[in-house]
């Protein structure tokens, strides 16, 4: 399988409710609670492309670009955005969707970088 084939096959989509008890006291998701989503999302991608052990080493920039209210779905992806030779990024976007009505906003951004380690905790290759 080619680099972009391995990238396109480990693309991850997940869909969820913004339910009231992952809501601040403005009524929209906690920034915590997206990070989380977007860091497993992240995860499950990096580990669908490698087939090894990735642990995060860092987020980077993430843009918080609309609210999220109760209410609403959310669809999280994630894409293989660089591949180095023991650290992969990882792109995750989260879209807003109301619940009874159609269309969808792009709500937040962010890259996730994630190293493969060894049984030693050690790096190791992704790409072999």
């Amino acid at each position: 399988m080619t680099l972009d084939e391995r990238i396109q096959a480990s693309e991850t989509r997940i869909f969820k409710a913004v339910f009231p008890n992952t809501t601040n006291h403005y009524d929209t998701l906690f920034g915590g609670t997206a990070m989380h989503m977007m860091d497993e999302v992240a995860f499950i991608t990096a580990t669908r492309f490698s087939r090894q052990v990735m642990v995060t080493v860092s987020s980077d920039k993430i843009d918080f670009k609309k609210p999220i209210p109760a209410g609403t779905i959310v669809e999280l992806i994630g894409r293989v955005s660089h591949v180095g030779n023991t650290s992969l990024k990882v792109d995750v976007e989260i879209y807003i969707e109301q619940m009874y009505a159609e269309g969808r906003e792009l709500a937040i951004h962010g890259s996730f970088t994630f190293v493969a380690i060894d049984e030693h905790k050690k790096p190791v290759r992704i790409v072999k």
